[in-house]
């Protein structure tokens, strides 16, 4: 979380957190279309980042956060409103870095451990934010994009809405989900470890977490000749997961993101996550 870009002008509201919360930025502010996010410092010297909501889903994961009260996720700080200060991630580690640097293999593992530590009963944690709107989301609203154009894409849009409808209605011990793991949304902590930012706040069964960090940490590296096959021997082994039933989640999974691809007019990426599910989908197990 330190590469900062420019701020957008229209976002000059954001920075009025800064003062009332008497925050010191140790950096350029970061916005895109859902956030913005500030490195700070407290007025205790404490490293944190400021991240202030653009849209529903965003409060909605911060409420998780406050929520799981740093239980294998970032700590929360202070919450009001669109506003959230969470700790900052101050250790070396770096899970793209790694990944790059041959420990493909340790990476993957890094992942699902911190998945596991989220992966919470759902009763444990509030049923309503504190506006009112559900905290997560079933996965059944999750695929609604994939199951409208499931027929006006790719043949795995079918099989993977085909999959998707099968497993949703027979899932196991649903659990909290975190809805966007992959390498960039679990961070090194330092003394407090691998711990998960960004959550979605999503409520499933838990084998559908593991997918996306299969495609990444880009899908370049994804699609590489036999990573797919060994990424998925490794998520299997650290999970205990049915080998054809994480299979068959991923498929669902690859056809949902390049139905997100598609609608976003990303046809590049919209293709080489359908590549990765077809591969996916002839996986020998």
């Amino acid at each position: 979380m330190s590469d900062f870009g420019p701020v957008d002008p229209g976002h000059h509201a954001d920075i009025e957190w800064l003062h009332r919360w008497r925050l010191h930025p140790e950096g350029d502010p970061q916005t895109t279309a859902s956030s913005t996010l500030i490195p700070v410092r407290t007025i205790d010297g404490v490293a944190a980042v400021l991240k202030v909501a653009h849209v529903e889903e965003e409060e909605r994961g911060a409420e998780l956060l406050e929520q799981l009260d740093g239980h294998g996720a970032a700590r929360v700080l202070q919450r009001e409103g669109q506003a959230v200060l969470l700790e900052r991630a101050t250790g070396t580690g770096d899970l793209v870095r790694m990944v790059v640097d041959g420990d493909d293999d340790g990476a993957t593992r890094v992942i699902c451990a911190a998945a596991r530590r989220v992966h919470l009963d759902p009763a444990e944690l509030p049923t309503l934010t504190d506006s009112g709107v559900p905290l997560l989301v079933p996965l059944e609203q999750w695929f609604r994009e994939l199951f409208a154009h499931a027929d006006d894409l790719d043949p795995l849009h079918r099989q993977g809405a085909d999959y998707a409808d099968r497993l949703l209605s027979t899932q196991r011990d649903a659990r909290v989900l975190h809805g966007d793991l992959h390498h960039g949304n679990v961070l090194d902590f330092g003394e407090r470890g691998w711990l998960v930012i960004d959550p979605k706040g999503l409520v499933g069964e838990a084998a559908f977490d593991y997918c996306n960090l299969l495609c990444n940490p880009s899908h370049a590296r994804a699609l590489m000749p036999g990573r797919l096959e060994r990424q998925f021997g490794i998520v299997v082994a650290e999970t205990g997961v049915l080998p054809s039933r994480q299979r068959d989640w991923l498929v669902a999974w690859c056809a949902l993101s390049s139905t997100w691809f598609a609608i976003a007019d990303d046809p590049s990426h919209a293709e080489s996550v359908t590549r990765l599910g077809v591969t996916a989908a002839d996986l020998a197990l």
